[in-house]
């Protein structure tokens, strides 16, 4: 259970690393209007920030997908092993959308959706 801590952790750094590879490098970030800023951006800096906002939206899907297994008694190899997929998945992913290849990131995000289904099923079971 504690890979799946760990990942849970990993998962909610995830966007910010996406946001700091959006901004890296950049003389002129305005930190007074960080949205207008990220928004005007163009490229492989938007996917990066477009990637952080879909790693927002999938965090709590996955959390609490891991602590809906952990209460209903998942085996611990088991949601560890969900939870390390999720990584895996969610890493490639981001790697996918700052690549600009969209069809493999939809895909490898289908995947990591799947993962989280596999831990609400596995709650259930």
């Amino acid at each position: 259970m504690k890979t799946a801590i760990v990942c849970m952790l990993i998962a909610g750094i995830l966007p910010i690393v996406s946001a700091g590879i959006a901004k890296a490098g950049r003389r002129d970030y305005n930190n007074r209007a960080p949205r207008a800023w990220l928004a005007r951006l163009d490229g492989y800096r938007a996917r990066a920030n477009a990637a952080q906002a879909n790693a927002w939206e999938a965090f709590p899907f996955f959390a609490v997908g891991v602590l809906a297994a952990y209460v209903m008694q998942v085996p611990p190899a088991r949601i560890d092993a969900l939870a390390l997929a999720f990584i895996v998945l969610r890493v490639i992913y981001l790697g996918l959308y700052i690549a600009d290849k969209a069809l493999p990131r939809s895909l490898v995000w289908i995947a990591a959706w799947g993962v989280c289904v596999a831990l609400y099923v596995s709650a259930l079971g």
